[in-house]
């Protein structure tokens, strides 16, 4: 095969040059940078107005609910699991800090209390759905996918008993005015909380203890065992960080919209996946990096607002994730392949 370690040595001895050069632009979030700077450059010629500020600021402020959720998604897939639920605790993290705070307000809290109050609850329930996803997988025994869908659907369910279908408004002034309030004509004070939590994940996920046994634990959880790791307790954290995430984007998105809607997390845990996914985590385990989930999130909310600008329905971004998810997929299976087939001739 052409591209087997053979051949590679054959065109350019390991260690060379061009053959570092070759790796770089064959990583996969090296890959992924092309592609958003092509996609931007083709929405850009569509229509100008995709690479305006204001179109810049507007995508920011939908990546930074989906990357909360991504990075939740990146640690739990690394594990070799899966979280269906994060939509769903968005929404019920997010509504019940709508209702905890409008609450507060109607009762003569001051605002600001209300919100610090409010923004506690809402990262409680993340939390707790967390830790009732981790048990019933590490406790239970029960696969990720149907621990985290029973979740999901109990956290949906729940989400529309609690609002009756409807948006819980009526908070204090100081919900708009932080959520909306920008600097530089990019940032809101929220969007800046996600980048530094962004930056605390990252370098826990690559530089940490906590980091490399998550690895660990994704390519062989026996071999962790072994090993002295304690991989139940360490997934229990692992979900709880995963819905803790969930539950700071609910907010993100309350305090976004200065409401808490049933329906804000619908169809989230989709494209959080396929951040993860396209940026390069294996559904397999074991592999993944926090700067290709950053990537794959932005690829998959700028798709959106590009469509929009040129005149395309916005139901078709879940036809295009879907479509890159596959191909995703797809090009991880054919590298395990490429991988094995070459270990096989070594």
């Amino acid at each position: 095969m052409s591209h087997g370690p053979s051949a590679t040595t054959a065109a350019a001895p390991a260690g060379s040059p061009r053959a570092r050069v070759t790796a770089v632009l064959l990583r996969q979030d090296v890959i992924l940078l092309a592609v958003f700077i092509a996609m931007v450059a083709f929405f850009t010629a569509m229509n100008p107005v995709f690479f305006s500020r204001f179109a810049f600021a507007n995508i920011l402020q939908d990546w930074a609910p989906i990357i909360l959720l991504a990075i939740g998604e990146t640690y739990v897939i690394i594990t070799a699991g899966i979280d269906l639920s994060v939509g769903a605790t968005l929404g019920l993290s997010g509504v019940s800090a709508a209702l905890t705070i409008r609450s507060l307000h109607e009762s003569g809290t001051g605002g600001s209390t209300a919100l610090l109050i409010g923004i506690a609850v809402a990262l409680l329930v993340g939390l707790a759905v967390g830790a009732v996803n981790g048990v019933l997988i590490t406790r239970v025994g029960l696969a990720p996918f149907i621990a985290t869908l029973a979740t999901m659907g109990a956290g949906a369910g729940l989400t529309l008993v609690v609002t009756g279908g409807v948006q819980i408004a009526g908070g204090p002034p100081e919900v708009i005015q932080l959520g909306n309030t920008q600097y530089l004509g990019l940032l809101t004070l929220p969007l800046i909380v996600v980048l530094v939590v962004l930056v605390v994940a990252w370098l826990v996920l690559h530089q940490t203890r906590f980091g490399r046994w998550t690895y660990a634990i994704g390519s062989n959880a026996f071999a962790a065992r072994g090993s002295g790791i304690g991989v139940d307790r360490h997934l229990i954290k692992i979900y709880m960080l995963s819905g803790l995430l969930a539950g700071l984007a609910g907010v993100f998105v309350y305090l976004r919209l200065g409401s808490g809607s049933p329906t804000s997390g619908q169809g989230q845990e989709l494209t959080a996946i396929a951040a993860a996914v396209i940026g390069g985590s294996s559904l397999f385990g074991g592999s993944g990096r926090m700067s290709g989930t950053v990537l794959g999130a932005l690829i998959t909310t700028a798709v959106l607002s590009g469509l929009i600008l040129i005149g395309v329905a916005p139901n078709w971004q879940q036809v295009v994730i879907g479509v890159l998810i596959a191909v995703a997929v797809a090009v991880q299976q054919i590298s395990a392949r490429r991988a094995q087939k070459g270990a096989g001739r070594g």
